[in-house]
């Protein structure tokens, strides 16, 4: 069952000419409902000044619109800051384009309701309480300056400044709970003895909206009067977000044979047994059609943690629609726990080097811009792949280049777990220093990658794993290949660099470097000087050198 909630708002202008305050909630279905959530957000415009309610109806509207635009691996509070942050750009702007509407700002107070979880934004002095078990609960703080002569001033509000912060919270939701957003018009008014009294005796949403703001203005209040009241009165049960929960329940298959018969899947082979999951090439009986079929091991039965880890790659994977990686096939009706993939015929890049295959320089910068464009893709969904390698990357007999296997990927909002996966000859320098894996490393083993694929050897040498290996200089592809032009040796060097600040920032930086080639080479990086290289050889060499001037000093004074 999904979320169940009742809402109701009201905002009521009083003295005022003109209501600056501006609230709406959205309550999607479906899909949507599951991994987005329900949104109900208060804004209140900068009294005073002629765009308040522009401000406030730009900002409420913006929010509730564009949140459910931003990729479903985004966090919440992500997917709000970067929305929020957008619009806060756009009224700053407005306010520096036309005189009239400078201090063009409104208060924002936003909470998302989401499975079993609440989360909340902030800035301004609208406010949020939680009504649970008959008490009231304040879950935000006024953003005022703490002056005596500034003590209804705002200090934070959207459109106020460059610099947007928001607060954020988030908590387990009860069934039960009431949510209350409220402009200072009302809680201005109304002590929270009298919010608590009104709230306990309106059961209904609409009415408890409706009295609050008609009692604030009844109460002598003088600003405009804005109510949002959410009620959760059914939650879903525990679940995944992607609503694939129930698929953990299922049994694990038994270990396949080439012929056995599954789900009306027919095994034809077993493509890949590594120490947690398996991998079968199988043939849809009905269409014919040809499928991978990704499973765990049924050593890992009871495993909740591989099974969770399974769930969110299938999550992960059904996100990422593009030509640049197999994209899951439904199978709604499955007795065991696993997912499927679209099949291609041909190889990984791997593959194709342990059969010896020598890759000219064109064909590295090709399948290079085809390995950025995916990456690329991956990113912009906030997925880091986490373990970029030939192993990884399958050039398919129709041509195109996929990234395959996203089992040890994260996305953002997620833990990416203890320690860093990948394959040691293809993870950056400081991940062995215990920083976490995240999308930039994945340039590094792109870097690497392009590397290996034209010298079969590596810019700092083979790593084993458990290894604690020591970075110096990385070592130039020419020394390999003499035939690499000077462009793409450059390009590679920045790609591995020892620095991650020598390195390029994004997947497009990396993508246009490559495609602009020759046209626009990069300079060649410039060479650590030995004392950051190695600072104990240098000072070894400067100790030496000491010793010797000391002699040559001492013969001289003894002549």
């Amino acid at each position: 069952m999904p979320l169940q909630v009742d809402v109701g708002h009201s905002s009521l202008t009083g003295p005022r000419e003109r209501n600056e305050d501006f609230c709406g909630v959205v309550t999607p279905e479906g899909q949507e409902l599951e991994n987005k959530g329900l949104v109900a957000a208060l804004g209140d415009g900068l009294g005073g000044h002629k765009g308040g309610r522009e401000a406030s109806e730009y900002t409420v509207r913006g929010l509730l619109c564009d949140y459910y635009a931003t990729p479903d691996t985004w966090g919440v509070h992500r997917a709000i800051d970067k929305v929020v942050t957008a619009l806060n750009r756009w009224l700053l702007s407005q306010s520096a384009r036309d005189p009239e509407l400078a201090g063009m700002a409104t208060t924002l107070s936003a909470v998302v309701l989401r499975g079993r979880r609440w989360y909340s934004a902030h800035i301004g002095d609208s406010r949020i309480y939680l009504w649970r078990g008959g008490e009231l609960f304040r879950l935000t703080s006024d953003h005022l300056w703490d002056h005596p002569e500034l003590k209804n001033v705002l200090s934070r509000a959207v459109g106020l400044d460059a610099h947007l912060l928001l607060d954020y919270a988030e908590g387990e939701l009860q069934a039960g709970d009431r949510f209350v957003l409220l402009s200072d018009g009302v809680w201005g008014v109304l002590p929270d003895a009298k919010l608590a009294e009104v709230l306990l005796a309106q059961p209904e949403p609409q009415q408890a909206a409706a009295a609050l703001t008609s009692l604030a203005l009844a109460s002598g209040g003088q600003d405009n009067a804005s109510a949002v009241v959410v009620d959760a009165r059914e939650l879903p049960p525990p679940s995944l977000r992607d609503s694939l929960e129930h698929v953990a329940q299922l049994p694990l298959p038994p270990r396949l044979k080439p012929g056995a018969q599954l789900d009306g899947l027919a095994v034809e082979e077993l493509l890949h047994d590594s120490r947690v999951t398996l991998l079968y090439r199988v043939r849809d009986r009905q269409s014919g059609r040809r499928l991978v079929l990704k499973t765990l091991r049924p050593e890992c039965d009871g495993d909740q943690e591989e099974i969770s880890a399974l769930i969110m790659e299938e999550w992960r994977a059904r996100r990422v629609v593009s030509p640049f990686f197999p994209q899951v096939v439904p199978a709604d009706e499955r007795s065991c726990l696993y997912f499927l993939m679209t099949w291609h015929e041909g190889a990984t890049l791997q593959q194709m080097l342990d059969a010896d295959h020598h890759f000219t320089v064109a064909e590295v910068v090709q399948h290079g811009v085809r390995l950025l464009k995916g990456i690329a893709a991956l990113h912009r969904l906030e997925i880091a792949h986490r373990d970029v390698k030939p192993a990884n990357i399958h050039l398919g007999q129709d041509g195109r280049l996929r990234i395959l296997d996203l089992g040890v990927a994260t996305s953002a909002g997620e833990s990416g777990g203890a320690g860093n996966p990948g394959t040691p000859s293809f993870m950056a320098p400081e991940l062995f220093a215990g920083v976490a894996a995240g999308p930039g490393h994945d340039l590094y083993a792109a870097g690497v990658t392009l590397y290996h694929l034209l010298t079969r050897k590596y810019p700092y040498g083979e790593i084993e794993p458990f290894q604690h290996p020591k970075f110096g200089e990385p070592v130039p592809p020419t020394r390999w290949r003499p035939e690499v032009p000077a462009w793409v040796e450059n390009l590679l060097l920045k790609a591995v660099a020892k620095d991650p600040a020598q390195r390029f920032e994004t997947a497009e930086e990396f993508l246009l470097a490559l495609e602009r080639g020759a046209a626009r080479p990069l300079a060649a990086p410039a060479r650590q000087p030995l004392l950051a290289r190695n600072p104990l050889r240098a000072w070894r060499l400067i100790a030496i050198a000491s010793l010797l001037a000391n002699f040559v000093l001492l013969v001289l004074l003894l002549r």
